[in-house]
């Protein structure tokens, strides 16, 4: 199943919350994403059903190991892009909003050059 891009914002919002948790529910993702319990409910089924995460019988939200490959890369794809934003002196809400759109779609190799880029940058500093 090919995750969209709202699958892969869900498995990064459920990771980034299990980081300061360990016991996420759908509320949380609710009130973390600003969506409805109704739209959550939903695209927890889905990515249920895909193999993407597991809904205890507390309700308590786990992502599957292929749930937390996607989760942990787009994450990592939102904090470099965001951070090589920031140094080129973008507004940090900016820099954030822009590389939550762009986590999405760029290729792996440019996200790999732009990764290495960053890192042999901040080595020089």
């Amino acid at each position: 199943m090919q995750l969209k891009e709202s699958g892969e914002m869900y498995l990064e919002t459920i990771y980034v919350l299990s980081k300061k948790s360990p016991y996420v529910r759908s509320i949380d993702v609710c009130e973390e994403m600003n969506y409805s319990k109704p739209s959550v409910s939903r695209a927890v089924g889905i990515l249920k059903e895909g193999g993407y995460l597991t809904v205890g019988k507390d309700g308590a939200l786990k992502l599957t190991e292929a749930g937390l490959e996607i989760a942990e890369r787009t994450y990592e794809r939102h904090t470099v892009l965001s951070q090589i934003f920031e140094l080129l002196g973008v507004d940090k809400d900016i820099a954030t909003a822009d590389a939550c759109k762009i986590e999405h779609v760029i290729s792996n190799e440019t996200f790999s050059a732009l990764k290495k880029h960053l890192h042999s940058n901040l080595k020089n500093k």
